[in-house]
């Protein structure tokens, strides 16, 4: 069994009207890292400046980013079959299952585990 470590940083505080805007997945396998995958993501939206403070990342730093569109096969394929952890797992894989719905994948991690 594979567990996909997720962190991401996103433009608000619910995903039907925010965007993704760092990800961040390591996928251990329960005795070593077996792969991660690193990220900047153009949310198509600006981010408030509340939300820049918070998570050090600006308009300027995700304006030559990949929109998550161009990313979601590379993240379905991640993520698919493996455990979804995160410290804040329902905000996480909310941002995630709605973004990659919205490129026609259907996230089927094969829990959900929070990450303390």
């Amino acid at each position: 069994m594979e567990f996909a470590i997720v962190d991401i940083e996103t433009t608000g505080g619910f995903a039907g009207g925010n965007g993704i805007t760092e990800i961040s997945i390591q996928v251990h396998d329960g005795q070593r890292k077996v792969n991660e995958y690193n990220t900047l993501i153009n949310p198509g939206q600006p981010i408030p400046y509340y939300i820049q403070g918070l998570t050090g990342i600006s308009n300027a730093m995700v304006a030559k980013a990949p929109p998550f569109e161009e990313v979601a096969e590379k993240i379905y394929s991640i993520l698919n079959d493996k455990v979804f952890v995160a410290h804040n797992v329902n905000f996480d894989y909310s941002f995630v299952k709605h973004a990659l719905g919205q490129c026609g994948y259907n996230s089927n991690p094969k829990s959900s585990v929070p990450f303390a």
